[in-house]
């Protein structure tokens, strides 16, 4: 197993430095996000989503190669941390086991943003696979800067 914990990307750190991603609700980059089985060699390390990286989880029900398109709720500012947010992601009709996922920027070029483990496998027969993202605050929400 090599999705061992939740991780802001390095090359997003640098390339939000270099105003690569525009995380805006409206006019902003479009992101995804794709699933990954416990076979999966993803990390901080990870530099763009690609068909090729193992582990990937297959197409089933409304769940397809490349995963969801995330639609962004918001970018705020809270004190010293500023963050974003996605609405909850499902796909219906499906069958699979996914262990995390990546995030990532189809705007530009698929970079990633970032890693997420959902702490182990977690799994859906002929139903519905929901991607529940925590509150979107300055100490919950999955992107976060301070």
């Amino acid at each position: 197993m090599a999705i061992t914990t939740n991780a802001i990307t390095n090359s997003f750190k640098e390339q939000t430095f270099q105003g690569l991603h525009n995380f805006a609700a409206s006019g902003g980059d479009v992101f995804k996000l794709a699933m990954y089985t416990s076979a999966a060699t993803i990390g901080a390390d990870t530099t763009s989503y690609a068909v090729g990286i193992g582990g990937q989880v297959g197409n089933t029900g409304t769940y397809a190669a490349g995963g969801g398109a995330l639609v962004n709720a918001l970018v705020s500012v809270n004190g010293t941390t500023a963050f974003t947010d996605f609405n909850d992601l499902s796909f219906t009709g499906v069958t699979l086991t996914a262990r995390g996922a990546l995030i990532y920027n189809t705007s530009e070029a698929a970079k990633s943003v970032c890693v997420l483990d959902f702490g182990g496998d977690k799994t859906a027969t002929s139903g519905t696979f929901t991607i529940q993202f925590p509150n979107a605050n300055d100490t919950q929400a999955i992107i976060r800067i301070s």
